[in-house]
């Protein structure tokens, strides 16, 4: 093989690399799977979301849409995961409860129609609920719901019991919380008098 053919092969090989790193940089947000980017975070606040109630998920296949999230109801907190095929799955934290009695009487999240029947099964994980073409896990944590919801076929049951098992919320020390305020500096050239003027020491010569 000529030296010109060898260096040709080189550089395809390189862009094949590059080509395939860049993808998965690109889908991984260049940070954790599933974390909330500052501006994202910012805009959840910004919007009234309880701060108890922002959550991460990983979901296997998806990144979080960060232009998805948001305030759900008067402060709980949604936000979708998409794939690369286009298919979603919904986030949503809220105040509430479920017990074994009234899972059957709550819609699953985007079912049709409402009044179509939900079958509900409870693992270690939660309520596995599915109706109406759709399905999610449900997991109780404190005061609210932790759900996670996709179309039946899209996502599978696995999927949304792996994610909604390691739902973790986001905390005051996570990527984009406010800094606290600095202490100002208190200086020691400053007059409590007068114009307010910096203090010019007297050199040698007066």
């Amino acid at each position: 093989m000529t030296r010109a053919a060898l260096v040709f092969l080189g550089l395809i090989v390189l862009i094949i690399v590059v080509f395939v790193l860049g993808r998965g940089f690109l889908a991984g947000g260049g940070g954790p799977a599933g974390a909330l980017t500052p501006a994202a975070l910012e805009q959840a606040r910004g919007q009234g979301v309880a701060p108890d109630l922002i959550y991460a998920v990983e979901v296997k296949g998806y990144s979080l849409a960060d232009q998805s999230v948001g305030v759900v109801g008067d402060a709980g907190f949604g936000a979708f995961y998409v794939s690369e095929s286009g298919h979603r799955v919904q986030l949503r934290i809220d105040r509430g409860t479920m017990s074994d009695d009234s899972c059957p009487g709550v819609p699953v999240t985007d079912m049709e129609p409402l009044t179509a029947p939900v079958r509900c099964e409870r693992d270690e994980a939660g309520w596995y609920r599915e109706g109406g073409g759709h399905h999610e896990y449900v997991a109780v944590r404190a005061d609210h719901l932790i759900k996670l919801a996709g179309r039946v076929g899209e996502v599978d049951r696995a999927t949304l019991k792996a994610a909604v098992a390691g739902a973790r919320p986001v905390s005051q020390s996570d990527p984009g919380t406010p800094s606290t305020p600095a202490t100002p500096v208190q200086r020691g050239d400053l007059p409590t008098t007068g114009d307010g003027a910096p203090i010019q020491p007297t050199g040698p010569g007066g």
